[in-house]
Formats: C-alpha cells, structure tokens, sequence
C-alpha cells in the first residue's frame, strides 16, 4: 500500500564483505546497486572489504557516522563458515535491532532455498539514524531481500510503515 506522495530517494552505501570478490566479481552488490538505482535511490558508495570483523566496522562505522549516508546494506559474511564475522562486526554498532528483518528474510528465503535457510544470520538494525541491514552473500539472497523486503522498506511512500521516514531528516518522527 503506497500513497500517492512522491517518493524521496535515500543515500545507499553499498559495502560487499568477502576475501576472494573483486570489483569485477562482485554479483551481488553490482545486482543491489541495479536494484536501488532502479528505485530511485542513490548509491553514496560501494566498497569490497575482507571478512575482518575491524574492516567491516571501520568501513560501516564511518558511513554511519557520515550525515550523507542514510542506508547501508552489507552483502557477505552472514553464514557459520570460516571467516564469515558480519553480525558480530555490525551487531555492536546499532543502537536498536530490527528483529522481525531476519525472521522475515528467512521465511522469504525458505519457499527458495528450503531449510537451507537456517543458516542465514542477517541481520538489520539503526544506528545514528542510518538503517543498517547485513545480507548474505548470494546474488539469489540479495535478490529475495531487496524484492521481498527492502524495495518496499526503503520506499517513502510504503504504509503502514517503512523505514525511509526514520532516516529522512524532517520525517525522523513516523514510525511505527
């Protein structure tokens, strides 16, 4: 349900966490930038750090602290594997966790991937009136998150709710 307010374009920043992605192999975060370009949005940045939890939190802390950026989605790092550290790098930056985003990316992602999708700890939060959501790695996770939760999230104009009148400054007041 959408009113017919015109939509108010956010700030993206796009962080891609992985040791082997390049800026050439980077499926998933090119696919989140075709994404929210396509909505109306505006990408401030899109940056490949490594799985270290220091790196990440250096590069998200700075794009918190930064009035520019308003959204700031992370594609990698979500899993029980090796090095995989996004949550515990970015858990401790938010100021209030979004519980129900990982509950309901899971319930998306299982009509897709089964019970596979166990597995998944994403995770979305606020923190200095950024919205903060982690994403696992997959083009095909990107995807199921952006369609099924983000587009319309991030959208101004989204009712009941959505989470772009948190971060548009004159709006800060309108959530539910």
């Amino acid at each position: 349900m959408s009113s017919n307010d015109a939509q108010i374009g956010l700030t993206i920043a796009i962080l891609t966490v992985s040791d082997t992605r390049t800026a050439e192999t980077d499926r998933s975060g090119d696919s989140l930038v075709e994404r929210l370009t396509a909505a109306g949005h505006q990408l401030h940045e899109k940056r490949i750090v490594p799985d270290d939890i220091y790196q990440l939190r250096a590069a998200v802390s700075q794009w918190i602290a930064d009035p520019a950026v308003q959204v700031i989605l992370t594609t990698g790092g979500t899993g029980f594997t090796g090095r995989d550290s996004t949550p515990e790098a970015i858990r401790v930056l938010l100021d209030k966790e979004i519980q129900g985003f990982g509950e309901l990316f899971r319930q998306l992602s299982y009509q897709e991937i089964g019970s596979s999708t166990i597995q998944s700890r994403c995770l979305g939060g606020l923190a200095n009136r950024t919205v903060v959501f982690c994403l696992p790695g997959s083009t095909g996770a990107c995807r199921t998150a952006w369609d099924g939760i983000l587009k319309e999230q991030l959208d101004s104009r989204h009712r009941p709710c959505n989470f772009a009148n948190l971060v548009i400054p004159e709006r800060g007041t309108h959530a539910h």
